[in-house]
C-alpha cells in the first residue's frame, strides 16, 4: 500500500499553504491511527516524492508537527510518533507504576548505585543531621524502548536495609521495607538538556524538557526520598486535577 493509500491526498483546490496541508494530513494520520506510538514516518524524500512537494516543503511541515509534540525526531534513525504519557499529579504513584497502568512496559538502565554521608542540600531537602547515611541511585528510566526520564533519588539510610535491596523498582524495595512514602511535594519547571544529558536520552541537546522534583514522607513526618528527574518534554504531559473546595 502506498503512502497516498495510507493517509489520503492534498486537496487540490485547498488555498492553504502546501506544508500546512501535508502537516493536516499526517495530523489526522497520527490521530486515525494510521500511524501509532513509536512508528516510524516515511522518509522525508519518500514523502517529498509521494505528495509531489519539495524537500523543504516536507521538512516545514514535520518541524510543525514535532513542535506541537505529535513527532519526535530520533539522531540516526528517522522520525517516529511520538508516545506522549500523562503523569497525573493527583496520585503518588511510581514511574514503574505510571508506566504499567498505560500499557506501557517499564525498565532502567543504571548509571550508578553509591552510599555515603548526606551532603548539606540533601541534609536540608530531607531533614537529616549532617554525617547521616544516604543511598543514592542514577538511572535512565525507559517505556518499552523509548528513553523517558534521567532520574536522581537520594533514600535515607533508615528507609532501607541495604543498597543492594533496589532492584528494578524503588518503590517496591521502599515498601518491602515498610517505608514507601504516604505523601510528597512536588515542584517542576521546564527546562533545556545540556548536551550529557541529551547524549543520555538520545536527543538533541537544547531540546525542551520537564525537571520534577519529589520530597516524600512517612506517615510519621519523617522524609523517605529526595528525587530529582528530567523528563522529556516531547513525551510526557503533566495532569493535576483541581476541585472547588
Amino acid at each position: 500500500m502506498s503512502i497516498i493509500d495510507s493517509v489520503g491526498r492534498l486537496e487540490k483546490n485547498d488555498p492553504a499553504p502546501l506544508y500546512l496541508q501535508l502537516q493536516k494530513v499526517l495530523r489526522e494520520a497520527i490521530r486515525a491511527r494510521v500511524f501509532v506510538a513509536d512508528d516510524a514516518i516515511p522518509p522525508e524524500r519518500d514523502l517529498a516524492e509521494a505528495f509531489d512537494v519539495s524537500r523543504i516543503t516536507v521538512r516545514k511541515a514535520i518541524d510543525g508537527l514535532v513542535n506541537e509534540g505529535l513527532l519526535t525526531r530520533r539522531r540516526g534513525a528517522g522520525t517516529f510518533v511520538a508516545a506522549r504519557v500523562e503523569k497525573s499529579f493527583s496520585k503518588l504513584s511510581s514511574f514503574s507504576e505510571d508506566m504499567i497502568s498505560r500499557g506501557r512496559k517499564p525498565h532502567s538502565v543504571w548509571v550508578s548505585k553509591s552510599e555515603g554521608a548526606v551532603t548539606p542540600e540533601e541534609a536540608l531537602s530531607l531533614g537529616l543531621s549532617p554525617g547521616s547515611l544516604v543511598y543514592r541511585f542514577h538511572r535512565i528510566r525507559y517505556a518499552d524502548d523509548s528513553t523517558m526520564a534521567l532520574e536522581y533519588s537520594t533514600i535515607p539510610g533508615y528507609c532501607l536495609p541495604t543498597i543492594e535491596a533496589v532492584g528494578d523498582s524503588l518503590y517496591a524495595a521502599l515498601e518491602a521495607s515498610g517505608h514507601r512514602p504516604v505523601r510528597a511535594l512536588q515542584r517542576l519547571r521546564a527546562i533545556s538538556f545540556s548536551r550529557d544529558q541529551a547524549e543520555q536520552l538520545s536527543v538533541t541537546a537544547g531540546e525542551p524538557g520537564l525537571f520534577i522534583e519529589r520530597r516524600g514522607f512517612l506517615a510519621d513526618g519523617r522524609a523517605a526520598e529526595f528525587t530529582q528527574s528530567y523528563y522529556r518534554g516531547d513525551a510526557y504531559d503533566v495532569v493535576a486535577e483541581l476541585n472547588d473546595l
